[in-house]
């Protein structure tokens, strides 16, 4: 099944839901309330969002419609709750992935281990590099890839990853072009530099002036 792309909304309030399941499983599922306060937790997010109750409130009657999230019957207060695994065919460890992607922005598989421990123990980074593999070859039938891996970072030791869910991720800045960007970014270093070495050339020969004068005036040889 193929969805739509979400919105940055739709996401926080998708992944939301996937985190507060698992982690406070007795509040769930959530009142509109409190996926606001969880939308909007300082913590544990990136981006840091200010969601307000009508944002909220209109990406959950999106998401339902997609079938994404459900609203929980009974009581005089709505829930909700998701329904992710079940519309993506993922099985439990993808969809921790996922969910961490989403509220955390990109993740190397080292980071996505020590920040799943609430949510799922994997055994092992290579654990979660298998399951990120096959999110990233998934079948065009299935729907197509749900993750990709970003280029390595100058300096960075591992690659991070990104999910696809609110659609094809865009690089700030690819690396051609930090690349033939750093030289332009010393041109005011460089013209200092440049401007340093004629000053002390120009003091250079003025000293050497000096010393030849006083030579002369005193006879002595200037070798």
């Amino acid at each position: 099944m193929t969805i739509r792309p979400l919105s940055a909304v739709e996401t926080r309030v998708l992944a939301t839901l996937m985190e507060k399941a698992r982690t406070v499983p007795d509040s769930y599922p959530l009142t509109l309330n409190n996926l606001v306060t969880g939308c909007n937790q300082k913590t544990s997010r990136d981006p840091i969002m200010q969601v307000d109750d009508a944002q909220a409130q209109a990406a959950l009657d999106s998401l339902r419609a997609l079938s994404l999230v459900f609203e929980s019957s009974g009581g005089r207060t709505a829930r909700y709750e998701h329904n992710f695994q079940r519309v993506f065919g993922v099985p439990e460890q993808s969809a921790v992935l996922l969910g961490l992607l989403m509220l955390r922005g990109p993740q190397t598989p080292g980071e996505l281990r020590i920040n799943s421990e609430r949510w799922y123990r994997f055994a092992d980074i290579s654990s979660v590099q298998g399951f990120l593999d096959e999110l990233q070859e998934r079948a065009e039938e299935k729907g197509g890839p749900l993750v990709v891996r970003l280029p390595r970072a100058p300096g960075a030791r591992e690659q991070r990853w990104a999910h696809l869910l609110a659609g094809p991720v865009e690089l700030a800045e690819p690396p051609e072009a930090t690349a033939t960007a750093a030289p332009r970014a010393d041109d005011g270093e460089l013209r200092h530099l440049h401007a340093r070495v004629e000053a002390l050339e120009a003091e250079t020969a003025r000293l050497r002036g000096t010393v030849q004068r006083l030579c002369a005036e005193l006879g002595l040889s200037q070798d």
